[in-house]
């Protein structure tokens, strides 16, 4: 039996045949144009859901790397903020000492509280910094609101505790800014163990060292000093919060007073009933502390009794300057690990994108060497459909009649 095959079957079967052959050219075609192999999800199922992870990660990862910027920024400024402020307090302690000498007259301390009035203005100041989004860098979460406001030498923080965090990679996380609670507000007073005050005495006595170690037993004490008789010598008794004698002896000038694992060296001539108040460190303002060095250099009246309070209170604010500037120093050496911990992350985060571009290519992208040879042939094959197409229309049983 012999199958007969019509002449419209040829043709369709012809049409049929260079239709094909051109749509395979022009999806070879596309490729080539578009350079990736996987056209749509129908072309490779599991290959378009791949493609479609790798470049969620790839979107993750850009927005880790614009938020390691913002933190790189953001640290930076609080860095550069955090020297300065560095700088202003040793200027005021350099004042401090210099107003401390015996020599500056009631006059010459005037001028010099004149100066560290303006540096505690230049301080809130730079409190009170501001970011290129126009947000206060020391206000917590109230980045919003001015965080510090001064009204005399009184200065009162409006933020709060809060820490604006921001997500570098995926689990982990930086902080960009840090309270002006943290900064400026938490520093210890006195040595870190402990602080002293003396007011209202009528001898000469300056406290010239005030040390503590391990054995510190935290309470208030007061160091009192008897002399019954003027020709009597001067001794102390030290008493605790419960009004019990804790140590006692002769008192020597330059001579350690030792109680309870605190050292209060003592310089000066006591007068009878003189005492020094000794309290557990508590923390004190940066300000209050910049502020009452200025307010006792104002009190100067050029006695020798008022020298000595000035020396008690430059002393005290000698040590109170040292804890506030260790204070800055240790915030400062935090943002400097942060700021090195963005570095790290931004190169780990640059390193992984690699990775990820060199997956997404090898899933997506065409090979160029294969797809040109595919499309030699197609195009062979094509100019073949199409001749073998007009050859055959021409074939009739009339040409052999």
């Amino acid at each position: 039996m012999v199958d007969r095959i019509s002449t419209l079957q040829i043709y369709q079967n012809g049409i049929s045949n260079i239709l094909q052959r051109q749509a395979d050219l022009a999806r070879t075609q596309e490729e080539l144009a578009t350079g990736r192999r996987i056209l749509s999800p129908s072309d490779d199922p599991a290959g378009a859901v791949r493609v479609l992870d790798i470049e969620e990660d790839l979107r993750e990862l850009e927005q880790y790397q614009r938020n390691a910027s913002l933190a790189e920024g953001q640290l930076a400024l609080e860095d550069s903020t955090l020297s300065e402020i560095t700088r202003v307090l040793q200027r005021v302690r350099e004042l401090t000492v210099q107003a401390n000498n015996a020599s500056q007259g009631p006059e010459q301390r005037d001028a010099i509280a004149v100066e560290i009035e303006s540096r505690l203005e230049e301080l809130v100041s730079l409190a009170n910094t501001r970011d290129a989004n126009d947000e206060y860098i020391f206000a917590g979460f109230q980045a919003g609101s001015q965080p510090f406001t001064q009204s005399g030498g009184a200065v009162t923080y409006n933020g709060d505790d809060g820490q604006r965090f921001l997500d570098i990679a995926a689990g982990s996380q930086v902080a960009v800014r840090d309270s002006g609670a943290r900064v400026f507000l938490s520093v210890p007073a006195g040595n870190g163990s402990f602080d002293f005050s003396v007011s209202g005495n009528s001898g000469t006595a300056i406290v010239d060292e005030a040390s503590a170690d391990g054995s510190f037993l935290r309470d208030d004490y007061s160091i009192n000093f008897i002399q019954a008789a003027p020709t009597d010598p001067v001794t102390y008794e030290v008493l605790d919060s419960g009004a019990n004698i804790v140590a006692s002896g002769a008192y020597t000038p330059g001579e350690g007073i030792s109680f309870n694992g605190a050292t209060v060296v003592v310089e000066g001539e006591p007068a009878d009933g003189d005492s020094i108040a000794i309290s557990g460190s508590v923390n004190q303002s940066v300000f209050e502390t910049v502020s009452d060095i200025a307010a006792a250099l104002r009190s100067a009246a050029g006695t020798a009794v008022s020298d000595a309070e000035v020396n008690n209170a430059m002393a005290s604010g000698l040590y109170n300057l040292d804890q506030a500037i260790g204070n800055i120093l240790n915030v400062q050496a935090d943002v400097g690990s942060r700021l090195n911990r963005v570095d790290s992350q931004q190169e780990i985060n640059a390193e992984f994108d690699l990775q990820l571009e060199t997956t997404l290519s090898d899933v997506q992208d065409l090979d160029y060497t294969e797809a040109i040879s595919r499309l030699n042939l197609q195009l062979v094959a094509l100019q073949a459909a199409q001749q073998t197409f007009v050859t055959t229309q021409r074939l009739s049983l009339f040409d052999y009649l």
